[in-house]
């Protein structure tokens, strides 16, 4: 089995073509989103970290956090975001470990892990990677992605901001893709990348 990270900032596509991709027999996908979201739980392993650092104005009425109010501060602060980074992502890198184990026992063929920070925090073990795919799309069409899918303005504008200076770092395992266009072309070319991976042996 090859994991290939799928990586690149907000709104270049990374879940909807995951989603399309993991309809195929042999492909699995893990994302690191909803694997951090679950940490977050009340009980969960970050869930007090989480609430000793950022106060209980993360939290929603009933105890559960707020992901956009987390967000938002996150995303307005480095050092929060460096914070909230070190609490969190540790715990997802695990999960992931334990998501790949599942699928080799389950024969799968190639498994995506997608997470937009997957080349720069530096809470992640790239070891556990074969190659990373870096979508790339302008950000008037990232922007344009983010608010058709209901996220507020002001989140956009946050998360546009904190991940403008995101750039696909220069290494023989990572490729970039044009995810400009319509999803299903862009899911095309990604499998395209991997089955000439594979046919090269990487």
């Amino acid at each position: 089995m090859k994991v290939i990270g799928i990586t690149g900032p907000a709104g270049s596509g990374k879940s909807t073509v995951c989603r399309m991709l993991a309809h195929r027999p042999g492909i699995g996908h893990v994302d690191c989103d909803q694997l951090a979201w679950a940490t977050y739980r009340p009980g969960g392993p970050a869930y007090a970290r989480l609430l000793a650092r950022f106060g209980e104005e993360i939290l929603k009425p009933d105890g559960s956090v707020d992901r956009r109010r987390l967000a938002e501060i996150a995303f307005s602060d480095p050092g929060a975001k460096e914070d909230l980074e070190a609490i969190v992502h540790p715990l997802v890198m695990e999960e992931v470990k334990r998501e790949i184990q599942r699928h080799r026992g389950l024969g799968t063929r190639w498994l995506l892990v997608e997470g937009a920070l997957l080349l720069s925090s530096s809470h992640v073990d790239r070891s556990l990677f074969d190659a990373f795919v870096w979508l790339s799309a302008p950000e008037e069409e990232r922007r344009r992605r983010l608010l058709s899918a209901g996220v507020p303005w002001e989140v956009v504008e946050g998360r546009l901001q904190a991940q403008r200076e995101l750039l696909p770092p220069k290494a023989e395992n990572v490729y970039v893709v044009d995810a400009g266009a319509p999803p299903a072309e862009v899911a095309a070319r990604i499998l395209s990348l991997l089955e000439t991976l594979e046919k090269r042996g990487q």
